[in-house]
């Protein structure tokens, strides 16, 4: 993937994100073309080899991410997400409070 210095407007057709009225679910909704757009989008910053961008666009130890906000990528009905890599770059360290499910503690 090429390098992408301006972020914005990644989602085409509709994509809706919001938390349940319980807080306890993230629901993610579109219509094919804005679904499939959220799709490349995850597909290009995990293929994204961070190490071959510029520190002074990506410096070591942080991680890819995107903005999705509301009324520009997302529905008007949407809250701000953000999309990104675990791993930092050149590190490989993830940040703090991540906990790794019970599946991944025990896979290499």
């Amino acid at each position: 993937m090429k390098y992408k210095h301006t972020k914005g407007n990644e989602i085409d057709g509709h994509l809706d994100i919001f938390i349940s009225q319980n807080n306890d679910e993230v629901l993610i909704h579109g219509n094919p073309e804005g679904l499939k757009s959220l799709a490349k989008l995850l597909t290009e910053i995990a293929e994204l080899n961070q190490e071959d961008v510029e520190d002074k666009f990506l410096p070591i130890g942080e991680r890819e991410h995107y903005h999705l906000r509301p009324n520009i990528e997302l529905s008007k009905s949407s809250v701000e997400v953000i999309v990104g890599r675990l791993d930092g770059k050149e590190t490989k360290q993830f940040y703090n409070r991540y906990i790794p499910s019970d599946k991944n503690k025990t896979s290499k």
